[in-house]
């Protein structure tokens, strides 16, 4: 299994696991991974080989490529909302819930929980003052952004984007699970157009099959969205 761990500053890492990440964050009394990969089953033996500190999990959203290495933890933070999700693939665990406005404290870092659903039910982001950053797990990339099947909703994705306008100023960069790293603020409204725009039946797309659904592929430039 291949990957690649990145510094990106003295108390915060990136790791490349086949297309998305996994961040780990650190404090001076515990660390934070966020996200558990989709290949690394043994994501917490790499994070602890890092940081001698007590690390804790936090889920973005519980789609597979983001829940590899859950089992190593008892429990873990996520949004109660995503919990069908992640039982419906036989996620086990205890779920944190967490929820817009809650904080993590890592010690002398404190972390505040942004929701983001849309992508899937549950879908939240971490806002670290420290970086500056926004670690927006998928609804925020310029890649492939997933929206068919049974637990998205483009409205609610629509709706989060706008929300987002409450933390302007408050981050410089976008850390997404997947797509470049990082990305601009800037990102965000052209999401928003490029979305408001499938949702009102103003985009141009083409049928494709897809890990075995027939779905709508709507390359806006700025990302793909690949929809029902």
């Amino acid at each position: 299994m291949a990957y690649e761990i990145i510094r990106i500053s003295d108390r915060t890492w990136r790791i490349e696991d086949s297309g998305v990440r996994i961040f780990l964050l650190t404090g001076d009394d515990k660390a934070l991974m966020i996200d558990s990969g989709m290949t690394l089953p043994n994501a917490a033996e790499i994070v602890r080989g890092l940081t001698d500190l007590p690390v804790e999990l936090l889920n973005t959203h519980a789609d597979r490529d983001h829940v590899s290495g859950n089992k190593a933890f008892e429990s873990f933070y996520m949004s109660p909302a995503e919990e069908p999700n992640y039982r419906s693939a036989g996620g086990m665990g205890t779920i944190i819930p967490v929820a817009q406005g809650d904080t993590i404290d890592l010690g002398g870092r404190v972390l505040e929980i942004v929701d983001l659903p849309g992508h899937t039910p549950g879908s939240i982001a971490v806002l670290d003052p420290e970086c500056r950053a926004l670690i927006s797990g998928d609804p925020i990339q310029d890649g492939r952004i997933f929206m068919f099947g049974k637990y998205r909703n483009m409205r609610s994705y629509v709706e989060s984007l706008k929300a987002l306008s409450e933390f302007d100023g408050r981050y410089d960069e976008i850390w997404p699970s997947h797509g470049s790293f990082p990305v601009d603020p800037s990102i965000i409204p052209e999401l928003l157009e490029a979305a408001e725009k499938i949702v009102e039946g103003k985009a141009d797309g083409k049928k494709v099959e897809f890990m075995g659904n027939s779905i709508t592929e709507y390359d806006m430039g700025v990302a793909v969205f690949l929809c029902d």
